[in-house]
């Protein structure tokens, strides 16, 4: 009988963009696209229609957060125009977007990997 390795290396793997089965294989063929499958142990990232739905959700959710505090920082901390500071900040929360992107999905991946695991999917294989 095997030991399920913890949740959390499921989450380090992804978040460092590797699969978070085995975590050698790349998760990304490059920015923001998803590979299908992992090159090293076959895991299929997409299993089904909509499985990103979730990271496209996180992602937004945080940069609202992000929009929402960089806003009160601004109004607080600056004496900025009102279009200096809105031209400014929507430039600022459109570039946090971009780049949170990748880790909402590399995040998202780990979720539904952690929770077919837990669920015990014959098809889940972690690897400590």
């Amino acid at each position: 009988m095997h030991s399920t390795p913890p949740k959390s290396l499921f989450f380090r793997r992804a978040l460092r963009k590797r699969c978070p089965q085995c975590g050698d294989g790349p998760l990304f063929r490059s920015f923001a696209r998803l590979r299908e499958t992992c090159s090293v142990c076959g895991l299929q990232y997409r299993r089904e229609s909509g499985s990103q739905t979730g990271a496209m959700y996180f992602c937004a959710a945080v940069t609202e957060i992000f929009a929402a505090g960089l806003a009160l920082a601004l109004y607080f901390f600056t004496d900025w125009s009102a279009p200096l500071a809105l031209g400014f900040g929507t430039a600022l929360v459109l570039g946090f977007s971009y780049f949170f992107l990748p880790v909402s999905m590399a995040f998202w991946t780990a979720v539904e990997y952690s929770t077919d695991v837990s669920n015990g999917e014959r098809w889940t294989r972690p690897r400590p």
